[in-house]
């Protein structure tokens, strides 16, 4: 077991600790951090990390990360998304969620990848086969980084969104920086994980994400969940130091 443990830190490792999950759920029950999303508590969370490794970053249980637990608290708390009749489309499924959001009866839920197994229609998020203004809710987190043409991936979102319908599409973002950082002559790996954060990013974005989105026609805001929580709540949920949620709306 502590052999296995001592490698979690390394991120590939996370679909090996889905076969030993329920004997690391059980070594690491506590009371002292919770899992919102499934209410499970534990004695201690996992480091994570690429670059700088994070400590109680990823939950045992779940594999959920910091940013998966402020996403879910922002959608019980202060949306009806988890109780309304919507369309939703799901590009990416973060495992964590997947079969909660499958679970849902009230949602008509669709996945989406090139790749994932998650996916119930394998795709191109530059080139999406789905007809204008179908969904109503569209979670689209931490993909936009690894697209070359960034702009032209919001674009298809926006195409697919109804008139007042929302995206939210977490991406890792530097709140000191004021415009995204891109260089398509970096290809080496190593490198692309000192200078972006991880080695199959193409981009680190500053402040004008925010903008990227605004000039395809969405209405956006930065929303600091963080807040509104208290001190306690944020070391519980072991959530980031701060981080806001970017929702775009149609």
């Amino acid at each position: 077991m502590k052999a296995i443990l001592n490698l979690v830190p390394r991120p590939w490792l996370i679909n090996l600790s889905l076969w030993f999950r329920p004997i690391i759920r059980l070594y690491f029950k506590g009371i002292r951090f919770t899992d919102p999303i499934d209410g499970s508590s534990y004695r201690k969370f996992l480091p994570y990390g690429y670059q700088n490794i994070r400590p109680n970053a990823l939950c045992p249980g779940t594999l959920s990360l910091e940013r998966h637990r402020l996403l879910w608290l922002y959608l019980q708390f202060k949306t009806n998304f988890l109780t309304d009749t919507l369309k939703v489309l799901h590009i990416a499924p973060e495992q964590v969620f997947y079969k909660k959001f499958k679970s849902f009866t009230n949602w008509d839920y669709t996945t989406t990848d090139l790749y994932s197994p998650l996916a119930d229609i394998k795709a191109d998020i530059c080139a999406l086969p789905f007809e204008d203004e179908t969904y109503d809710l569209i979670l689209c987190n931490h993909v936009l980084e690894h697209i070359p043409d960034d702009r032209k991936a919001m674009r298809e979102l926006y195409r697919i969104l109804k008139k007042g319908g929302t995206l939210i599409a977490q991406v890792p973002l530097e709140e000191g920086r004021l415009k995204s950082f891109e260089d398509d002559s970096i290809t080496d790996k190593k490198k692309r994980t000192e200078i972006f954060g991880q080695y199959d990013h193409v981009r680190l974005y500053g402040m004008d994400y925010y903008q990227r989105l605004e000039s395809i026609g969405f209405q956006t805001e930065a929303v600091d969940f963080l807040k509104e929580l208290s001190e306690e709540e944020i070391v519980r949920y072991a959530l980031p130091k701060k981080e806001d949620i970017p929702v775009a709306r149609k």
